[in-house]
């Protein structure tokens, strides 16, 4: 049986793919699960300091695999809600995850395809790649990303996207503020390699402080916030990267 979700690691880079590029990529119970087992795979793996996340095939990933959630969708509440949780359970997953997490986005990211690579802490985008959330189309809700979305965009731009269900360019997603650079089709593989590579130089130490206190303040009133700011302040002084990255300028 093939696998949904594959892994592998090299050059402290830990790539996770979606394998089910026949399907686009949806998403189904069993894929959501294999995601899962390979963030946690990614979280432990000593030698990856920079995860991706790309799509197998010409696409992302489209969604939810929506045969799948209209089986769930005739069982009752209490099902329908531990489908949903699951995908949740993924998306705390990453942000928990003290790696970077970057999407490589091909193709269409589309529905809960986009909410996968919104979760995502960076987006790098070739530039005929499309995002949005067309559940509106089929009577549907993108609730699962609406915390990340939310956060992701201003407020009146997540609005208009869940609600009219528009297909963003990958140039018009930067705009937004939804992804962070876009290349092109031809280059991408390259440029993305160079980009991620380039992430996975920086110190490890400061990249999971940095990122533990970008999403603590989401739930910090400003006092509380600052009160983080410096407990993390001083603990990035003593850490081995401080010493070697200040002694490497001193001796400029």
């Amino acid at each position: 049986m093939s696998m949904r979700v594959l892994y592998e690691c090299a050059g402290g880079v830990a790539r996770i793919t979606l394998n089910r590029p026949e399907k686009r990529n949806a998403l189904d119970p069993v894929m959501v699960s294999e995601l899962r087992a390979a963030l946690d795979r990614a979280a432990e793996d000593g030698a990856a300091r920079v995860v991706t996340l790309a799509g197998a095939g010409k696409d992302f990933c489209s969604g939810a695999d929506l045969a799948s959630v209209a089986a769930v969708a005739r069982a009752g509440i209490l099902e329908n809600i531990e489908d949903a949780r699951a995908i949740g359970a993924v998306f705390v997953a990453m942000r928990a995850l003290a790696k970077p997490v970057v999407a490589l986005v091909k193709g269409r990211a589309l529905a809960g395809g986009c909410g996968l690579a919104t979760a995502c802490d960076l987006i790098v985008a070739a530039e005929s790649a499309r995002f949005g959330y067309p559940e509106i189309n089929v009577g549907f809700v993108p609730a699962m990303v609406m915390a990340l979305l939310r956060r992701a965009v201003g407020e009146k731009t997540a609005f208009a996207l869940a609600v009219t269900g528009d297909v963003l360019t990958a140039a018009r997603a930067r705009e937004v503020g939804l992804v962070h650079a876009v290349f092109a089709d031809d280059a991408f593989d390259g440029e993305a390699a160079e980009f991620v590579s380039g992430l996975a130089g920086k110190a490890g130490e400061s990249v999971a402080l940095t990122k533990q206190l970008l999403y603590r303040t989401d739930a910090l009133p400003f006092e509380a916030a600052l009160e983080a700011g410096v407990q993390t302040n001083a603990v990035s002084r003593m850490t081995e990267s401080f010493r070697v990255g200040v002694e490497r300028f001193l001796r400029k």
